[in-house]
């Protein structure tokens, strides 16, 4: 659905990030929610490089996103991704087991999946020219792809919790932070149960709505585009 500057729902995202971090931001997670569940949503664009002050008291780290729905606050993607699942009636009753096995997998993709993708790609891309990471990376290859062997064992039908949830949300976008090259492209190519998962989840429409969506003002704000105009003025 096209972004809603009436909204009662605000995602505060960046307006630009460096190329290696489009589609990666965090603020994509509720953005897909909210395709997901057909909920109208605005957006309020900040500074990645010069963050406000200000905004700190919304986000004491000043990370995104920080979603404002009416008199209520919500930061951490996946706080965000539990009220807005909430809001839209798209999380199983309180007390059930449905409702725990996706909470449960909502957990896992953020405590037992995800840190070991953010130090991959810190060995792989960041900290690459550093000899500690070279001398980290292949166990840190073997213990990622030990975990994402359960993860692919545990995979039962085409989603985590039986129908598509915010654990798959989650899941997806942290299996696309995957880098797209050497190691990265290795570990997924060796679970091929989940690089079906995670292009069955990458394909959904609502994702991509989400994905365009946080594309877009980064040309707009794009600090290199807009110096060559400068220049050629």
């Amino acid at each position: 659905m096209p972004i809603d500057p009436n909204a009662e729902i605000e995602i505060t995202a960046f307006e630009w990030v460096p190329s290696f971090a489009q589609g990666q931001v965090r603020d994509l997670r509720p953005r897909w929610a909210c395709e997901e569940f057909g909920l109208p949503y605005k957006v309020r664009l900040i500074s990645a490089i010069e963050r406000p002050e200000w905004y700190y008291a919304d986000q004491p780290w000043g990370q995104v996103p920080y979603v404002r729905d009416g008199e209520v606050g919500v930061f951490e993607s996946g706080a965000t991704l539990i009220h807005l699942a909430e809001k839209a009636g798209a999380l199983p009753p309180p007390g059930s087991q449905e409702r725990a096995k996706v909470l449960s997998w909502l957990l896992a993709a953020f405590n037992s999946v995800e840190p070991y993708m953010m130090e991959l790609a810190n060995v792989s891309i960041f900290s690459r020219k550093e000899e500690w990471a070279q001398l980290r990376k292949p166990s840190l290859v073997k213990d990622l792809d030990a975990r994402l062997s359960r993860l692919e064992a545990a995979l039962e039908g085409d989603w985590l919790a039986g129908e598509f949830s915010i654990a798959d949300i989650a899941m997806a976008t942290i299996l696309r932070a995957l880098p797209s090259s050497g190691a990265g492209t290795e570990v997924l190519a060796a679970h091929p149960k989940l690089a079906a998962y995670l292009d069955r989840a990458t394909t959904r429409p609502a994702f991509q709505r989400a994905l365009d969506a946080q594309l877009a003002p980064f040309a707009e704000h794009d600090p290199n585009q807009n110096k060559k105009q400068k220049e050629g003025a």
